[in-house]
């Protein structure tokens, strides 16, 4: 068979200083066939992108290709013009950004964004590319297509915004798709259904992909081939089976030890000993907080919620898109006052927003949030954006200033020389631990973390993990964590609080929730989380009972259980009127469901 794609001895540099460049990809030789997914994982900075992005005949600022082809068709693509490789790109191959935050038009309404390339291209009329992309739309499980193409980008989740990027690339119906992390800002659920969609694609349209990511549970489920790299430099290759189960390099070996095992396969003793909820020190206390958006008529996000952080513990926060995760870490911060309720730090009320707070409860509280490309100035060096919160919060300057941004480089594993680089020029894990070392800038009381860790690569990810573990044992620091990821909540929170459509239905001491009994909403998460199997995925698609839960989307309810309508568990005439409330099953645990205990411990 020929190969459709074809990368040949391909040598990538980057800027180095002023004068000189560096190699970053050196000497890669790959090749994709029709209708078959190769793989590229490894740490951030390893090269995958940069070498996924060849296929366009296109580098990052400061790169540059020095040497080698790429054959698209057995046409080099490197030795076409500007005009003919804008041409190809986005017709004949399309690519799905990292950060969807980041490659959305603030100022364009969604719909015309996803249609663009289509449109352009000439490959449809404007009237047929709209309904072209609302099937798409639920293809991927976005909810109400025709009221979605009509919004901003920032008006919606960072999980519907990376599904709204998929559509846009597959819109054109390319031979080639370059798929960069598109299911890193994806909750567990969501995956599933996007990753059907992609097999869905490659097998009706039979398209070649390049599929970057740091997600080896992921590649297990989508990948025919993988492709290891570091530095550069391919250190293996092989089937996605030989790779997962019989790796040859020390170093893909390290990648397979760095995954966390799913949380179900961590141990879930319930512990029911003696306990007070008031004798507990607590950093952030909310009581029947209840928030939304809007100006003239608010949707409302959050309702009823009632929880507390612990002094140096975490509190971790899981539930799919939609659920008001971020909503409830930016009531938290004040970058959103609530409707009603109130929030707590050592026993005192907080004042709803931020500019009405003090400089002192300012640095005792810290976001970072889950987009860095959106919260990062792009036109400010490292060091300035460290620097700031050290000046605002510590009043430190020159060179006690400068010795601190080295030593929160240091904390978050960059190198010093980093400080003098701007956003464009670092990996999307590299841009996610400066927004990590901002935050400890400030040395908060607590931190909220929204998805620190869904953009970084398994190695990396376990670090910052153990960085934020150490950091805790050493200043005491509390953390809101928030995630999708619950192999990495089941590892590192003290407490879970599991957030559906905008309510709390399970929360406790982490033993206490990942053991029977479980909500069914918490059942679904545990049953969705991808496992280091290549038969995984079809096994999920296998069930109907399963598919059936995972493809309706979160909706906010106002009578009622709002996950009724997904409950294979549900009574009829009792769930969809009443709301549960939250009952006490032992010590610090407690589930908002009618169902008997007993039955839900099956």
């Amino acid at each position: 068979m020929t190969p459709i794609f074809e990368i040949d001895n391909l040598w990538v540099e980057a800027q180095a200083g002023k004068t000189g460049y560096k190699p970053i990809v050196k000497g890669i030789n790959v090749d994709v066939n029709a209708g078959e997914v190769v793989a590229f994982i490894g740490e951030s900075g390893s090269g995958k992108t940069t070498t996924a992005l060849s296929a366009l005949g296109y580098c990052k600022p400061g790169c540059r290709i020095v040497q080698g082809s790429i054959r698209l068709n057995g046409v080099d693509i490197l030795s076409l013009s500007p005009e003919a490789r804008r041409h190809i790109r986005g017709r004949e191959v399309a690519y799905v950004a990292q950060s969807a935050a980041a490659a959305f038009n603030p100022a364009i309404r969604i719909g015309r964004q996803v249609i663009e390339s289509a449109v352009i291209h000439d490959l449809m009329p404007q009237d047929q590319a709209l309904r072209h992309a609302l099937e798409i739309y639920q293809r991927l499980a976005l909810p109400d297509a025709e009221a979605l193409s009509q919004r901003y980008p920032h008006q919606v989740s960072g999980g519907q915004l990376q599904r709204l990027m998929a559509a846009m690339a597959m819109s054109s119906s390319p031979a080639v798709l370059i798929l960069d992390e598109p299911t890193t800002a994806l909750d567990v659920t969501t995956q599933i259904e996007v990753l059907m969609a992609f097999k869905e694609l490659i097998k009706k349209q039979n398209t070649a992909v390049i599929y970057v990511t740091h997600d080896l549970a992921v590649v297990a489920q989508i990948a025919d081939r993988v492709v290891v790299m570091r530095n550069g430099i391919v250190m293996e290759r092989g089937a996605t089976q030989d790779i997962i189960s019989r790796p040859k390099n020390d170093y893909t070996r390290t990648l397979m030890t760095a995954v966390r095992p799913p949380p179900k396969s961590v141990s879930s003793k319930a512990d029911d000993s003696d306990w007070a909820e008031d004798d507990i020190p607590k950093v952030i206390e909310i009581r029947s907080l209840k928030a939304g958006y809007g100006r003239i008529e608010k949707k409302i996000v959050l309702e009823d919620i009632n929880l507390y952080v612990p002094k140096g513990q975490t509190v971790g926060v899981i539930g799919e898109s939609g659920c008001g995760k971020s909503t409830l870490a930016r009531v938290i911060a004040g970058l959103l006052p609530q409707v009603s309720g109130d929030v707590f730090h050592h026993g005192v009320e907080l004042p709803a927003v931020a500019r009405h707070r003090t400089r002192q409860d300012l640095k005792n509280i810290q976001i970072v949030f889950q987009m860095p490309d959106v919260a990062i100035n792009p036109r400010h060096k490292v060091a300035d954006v460290l620097g700031r919160p050290l000046e605002f919060f510590l009043g430190l300057e020159a060179k006690t200033k400068d010795k601190r941004i080295e030593e929160l480089l240091d904390l978050v594993e960059l190198p010093k020389e980093y400080k003098s680089r701007y956003p464009a020029e670092l990996s999307g894990g590299e841009k996610q631990r400066i927004n990590l070392a901002r935050a400890l800038a400030a040395e908060p009381e607590l931190i909220l973390c929204d998805e620190v860790t869904s953009s970084l690569d398994t190695v990396v990810g376990k670090a910052i993990i153990d960085l934020l573990k150490k950091l805790q044992d050493d200043l005491g620091v509390a953390y809101l964590f928030i995630s999708h990821d619950l192999s990495t909540v089941a590892s590192f929170a003290d407490r879970v609080i599991v957030l559906y459509a905008g309510r709390v239905v399970e929360q406790g001491a982490l033993q206490s929730v990942l053991a029977p009994p479980h909500h069914p909403y918490t059942q679904l998460l545990l049953e969705s989380v991808p496992e280091l199997r290549t038969d995984w995925l079809d096994n999920v698609i296998s069930s109907k009972e399963a598919l059936v839960n995972i493809s309706r989307s979160v909706e906010m309810e106002t009578v009622g259980c709002p996950f009724y309508k997904r409950c294979s568990l549900a009574i009829e005439d009792l769930c969809s009127q009443q709301m549960p409330a939250l009952l006490q099953t032992v010590k610090d645990h407690k589930i908002a469901c009618h169902r008997d205990l007993s039955e839900l411990s099956k």
